[in-house]
């Protein structure tokens, strides 16, 4: 229980530097690739990883696993990339609310966009569908899912803003924390910097392979 709180609270801290600067923090490691999206710009999304893996079409292990998630949980569907249907939808978006999961993030589409937008409630996706899906497939919760290139497993943190989303293995907050909070102090201190005049070339040490190709 302290480790959760622990984990909770450096996740609470992380989750306001952004998932760029978090991803760079990591080691460029744990990025969801470029196609998975926000539905709305201004939607955030960070917490513990409750996976789930579905078939393709077919959106009954969703039901089902919204019988298990936690308060705080981010449900992770590994659809397959299919996007020829939406597994999720407005009456999903209303039961992850009631059971107060952080949000979606999904290796597929979604539908019913309007009425997510409206409830306020955080989606990444690969697209959206107006098509609906059978509920007849069985599939798998709290498994590791690979999307893209990259394996999450259930209890890793994921962070997601305009930018992109990032993982984060549990056992690595404390560490990308203050690996992230140290890159904001340098950040800050070149953009002071700059406004007294310094180049970006200067900053970032650039002359010499600029000299190398002729071009200084």
């Amino acid at each position: 229980m302290i480790d959760n709180l622990r984990n909770e609270e450096l996740a609470r801290q992380l989750s306001q530097l952004g998932s760029a600067t978090i991803y760079e923090a990591q080691g460029a490691f744990g990025a969801l690739d470029a196609g998975m999206k926000p539905l709305s710009p201004g939607m955030k999304v960070a917490g513990p990883v409750f996976t789930v893996d579905v078939r393709p079409g077919d959106n009954l292990m969703l039901h089902y696993a919204l019988l298990h998630v936690q308060p705080g949980d981010v449900l992770v569907v590994d659809a397959k990339a299919f996007i020829e249907a939406g597994p999720w939808g407005d009456i999903l978006t209303e039961q992850a609310l009631h059971k107060g999961v952080a949000g979606l993030v999904i290796n597929g589409s979604v539908r019913d966009v309007q009425a997510i937008q409206e409830m306020g409630f955080a989606v990444f996706c690969r697209g959206v569908s107006i098509k609906g899906t059978a509920k007849k497939q069985s599939g798998k919760i709290n498994v590791a899912v690979t999307i893209g290139e990259v394996t999450i497993q259930p209890g890793d943190y994921i962070f997601g803003d305009v930018d992109g989303l990032v993982v984060v293995p549990a056992a690595n907050l404390s560490s990308v924390l203050e690996s992230a909070l140290a890159r904001e102090h340098v950040e800050a201190n070149f953009r002071m910097k700059i406004r007294e005049g310094v180049s970006t070339v200067e900053l970032l040490e650039l002359n010499a392979p600029l000299s190398q190709m002729g071009l200084v």
